[in-house]
Order: structure tokens, then C-alpha cells, then sequence
């Protein structure tokens, strides 16, 4: 798709303003950040009416192209997920500001004292579809760490998005912080996406894809900048022959069924050969939640309502109440499946031998790896992050939620007392 003169011109415009309120928010106290985060928070609660009837038309506009139930979920905000947005905004502001951390320091034997401490990214691109929350989510976390945000989301969001931005940019007036700190791309043209990804002149310093493979795989493929992202949540729980029967349900049942729709739920459960008595419960128990399960021979033995799973099913993220079942030769069996068909976001084992848990959680090379808990988990605001701009499965800078400390970089001061290298 060819974009106009006139649209090209306004998004490099954005991304101008955007490094110039990069520069400001580098330098404001922590105090200002988190007044202008609560006042955010005070904007969506006093616009929350208005900010449903958005989603309300984007529901509509969405329904009507018949898209997946999955999707409407993501799409829509109830009272109370704009309750908990605003919330997360209040959470944000109530953790440490990272900026300026002295994160080590040391003195070298010419006297010269070296700190390193963190600083802002710059300027953050976050592409991203149906979610609206996202919108709050990745505009304050930038914020608060410094770092200006360009957020391009989901044409079936737009209404919703924008609701929700011009919120954000009440909370940064109100605090006198530079309302371009928080800025959304003004139209849902596609090629927007194009010269986000070519950096819009230089002034992107970091690309966060939110969304389905293809616009992952897009992002990944065409960024010019750097990217923080997740192309699948391909998660597994396996179930080990140690594991408490009841617990392995609970955690089996939620880990698939809470949302099928998050990148964090379960889309393959693995059960150890030597607990074959462990099938049939499981099954029943995903079944009569509305869950379709596809299995190996094993499981189809066990409960003549499994069907085949075929080669691609154990690589496929349904996002739906659908999962892939089968039975592994013991953790080995279970960190060799994991590794051939996973996707390094989430990995859990259900079990109460904790020789067993130390070494599925020390060889599963996943961002996040649990024991005895659900795959759900996957969540900044479950860290302890106060929310998350998203996953990352990559291993250089971030891993796993990407919270307030991964969207910072560092720099090196040095202090001297007049000396010159010999």
C-alpha cells in the first residue's frame, strides 16, 4: 500500500516530536512521572463511559467480519478491565523509577571511579492489534522509564485506542511533561507500519510488536531497528509421575482454559509414561470444560474422545479451547519434546520431586520456566512489574515480560581527578 506525501510527512513529523519529548522525560524526576501516571489513571476513570462506548462501536465493526470469539475477547473492555487499566497505570506509579540507578560501580587502582547506571531507550514503536489495554500498558511503561512511545495499533481497536490516548495526554499536561511523550498513529494505513519499521527517519530507537504470527513475522523480518518480541506462545505443562493428581488438574485446567486467547495459555500438556493412571482424569477434566483435546495413540486409548493429533499439532498455537495431549518418557522425554516443538515463551512441570523440578527448570531454555504453577502466569503485572509492553523469547537485552528495566539501557560515567593514559 503507497502512502500519500502528506501521511508520510505527518508520521516523520510524529517521530520528531517524538525524540524531542524523548529528551525532556530523560531528564524529569520521578515525582513528575508518577503525578502525570495518576492523573492518567484519574482521566480514564472520569472518560471510562465514554472510552466503553468506543469499544462498544469497535465490537460492532469487529463482529460484523465474523472474526474469532478469541479476538472479540482481546478486543473488548468491561467496566472492569477499565477498572484494572486504570489500576495498572496506579501500580506503574507506585514502583521504584529505574532511571539513574547506580547499577554497579568500582574504583580502578588510577582512581578514576567508574558507575554504570540506567538510562532511557529513547523512542519505542509498539505495533500492536486487538488489544486495547495495550494502549495504557506500553504508553506508561514507556513513560515512566524514560522513553517516549509511538503507538500504532490494530485498526479494529482504533476508536478504543484513541479513547484511551488522549487519557494519557490529559495525565502528561496535567504534570507538565510534553504531551507528544505519548503520541498514536493518526490513521490505520497500513504502510504507517512500513516506516515505523524503516525507524521514521532515525528517530525510532525500538521496535515492540504486540500480535498474531504474520505481524510478528513481519516486524521481525522488515525491522530496521531493534525488536523486542515473541513470534508464538507455544506453551507446554508437563506432568510428572511425581506430581500431586489434583494439583496437575488445578494447574492444567487454568493453565489452558483461564484465557485461551493470551499468549501465556497452555496449547500442550505432557504426561509422563510411567503415570498412566493420570490420563483419563486430565482428559475428563479439559473435556468437560469445553476444551477439544488432540492427542497421541495413548491418550486416543484413554478417552475415545480425543482425536488424532496430526504432525503440526504439536506446534500450533491455538489461542482457542483446543490443546494437544500426549505422553513423554519422564522429564527427558518432556525437555527433548519441549525443545523441538516449543517456542522459548513458557514452560511448566507439575511435580513433587524437586530433584526432578530443578532439572526441567535448569534445561527448558524458555524465558519463563515454572514449578507447580500455571503457564498463565506469563505476566509482568504477575512479576511484579506493575504491567508489561509484552514477552520477549529473544536472549540478547530482555527476556521474558518486559517491564520498567528492560525498557532502559545503560551508559557508563566516569569520574577522574586529572588522569591521562599512559
Amino acid at each position: 500500500m503507497n502512502m500519500t506525501t502528506g501521511n508520510r510527512d505527518a508520521m516523520l513529523a510524529l517521530g520528531a516530536e517524538a525524540r524531542k519529548a524523548a529528551k525532556a522525560l530523560a531528564l524529569a524526576p520521578a515525582d513528575q512521572k508518577n503525578h502525570a501516571l495518576k492523573a492518567m489513571a484519574a482521566a480514564i476513570r472520569g472518560r471510562a463511559a465514554h472510552i466503553g462506548e468506543e469499544n462498544v462501536k469497535d465490537i460492532s465493526a469487529a463482529a460484523s467480519k465474523d472474526l474469532k470469539d478469541s479476538f472479540i475477547d482481546r478486543l473488548t473492555l468491561t467496566p472492569a478491565r477499565i477498572e484494572a487499566m486504570a489500576k495498572g497505570l496506579e501500580d506503574i506509579a507506585a514502583l521504584p523509577d529505574p532511571v539513574g540507578e547506580i547499577m554497579t560501580e568500582w574504583t580502578r587502582p588510577n582512581g578514576m571511579a567508574i558507575s554504570r547506571l540506567r538510562v532511557p531507550i529513547g523512542v519505542i514503536g509498539i505495533i500492536y492489534e486487538s488489544r486495547p489495554n495495550v494502549t495504557a500498558d506500553a504508553g506508561a511503561l514507556c513513560m515512566k522509564s524514560g522513553n517516549a512511545a509511538i503507538l500504532r495499533g490494530g485498526s479494529d481497536g482504533f476508536r478504543t485506542s484513541a479513547a484511551i490516548v488522549a487519557c494519557l495526554q490529559q495525565g502528561l499536561r496535567e504534570a507538565g511533561l510534553p504531551e507528544t511523550a505519548i503520541q498514536m498513529v493518526p490513521d490505520s494505513d497500513r504502510a504507517s507500519v512500513g516506516l515505523m519499521l524503516e525507524g521514521l527517519n532515525g528517530t525510532i530507537d525500538l521496535i515492540v510488536p504486540r500480535g498474531g504470527k504474520s505481524l510478528v513475522a513481519r516486524v521481525q523480518n522488515d525491522a530496521r531497528v531493534p525488536v523486542f518480541s515473541h513470534l508464538e506462545g507455544i506453551c507446554h505443562v508437563y506432568v510428572d509421575k511425581a506430581a500431586d493428581l489434583q494439583m496437575a488438574e488445578k494447574i492444567v485446567l487454568n493453565a489452558k482454559m483461564r484465557r485461551t486467547g493470551i499468549c501465556g495459555a497452555a496449547e500442550t500438556i505432557l504426561i509422563d509414561r510411567a503415570a498412566p493412571g493420570f490420563l483419563k482424569p486430565i482428559i475428563r477434566t479439559l473435556i468437560d470444560a469445553g476444551c477439544a483435546v488432540r492427542g497421541d495413540r495413548v491418550a486416543q486409548e484413554a478417552d475415545p474422545r480425543v482425536t488424532p493429533a496430526a504432525e503440526e499439532d504439536w506446534s500450533t498455537e491455538y489461542l482457542d479451547a483446543i490443546v494437544t495431549l500426549g505422553v513423554v518418557d519422564g522429564v527427558d522425554g518432556a525437555v527433548a519434546h519441549i525443545a523441538r516443538y516449543g517456542s522459548q515463551h513458557t514452560d511448566s512441570i507439575v511435580t513433587a520431586d524437586e530433584a526432578t523440578a530443578e532439572k526441567f527448570l535448569r534445561e527448558v531454555d524458555s524465558a519463563i520456566v515454572l514449578h507447580n504453577a500455571s503457564t498463565q502466569f506469563a505476566d509482568g503485572g504477575e512479576f511484579g512489574f506493575g504491567a508489561e509492553i509484552g514477552i520477549a523469547t529473544g536472549k540478547l537485552h530482555a527476556r521474558g515480560p518486559v517491564g520498567l528495566e528492560q525498557l532502559t539501557t545503560f551508559k557508563y560515567q566516569i569520574r577522574g581527578t586529572g588522569q591521562v593514559r599512559p
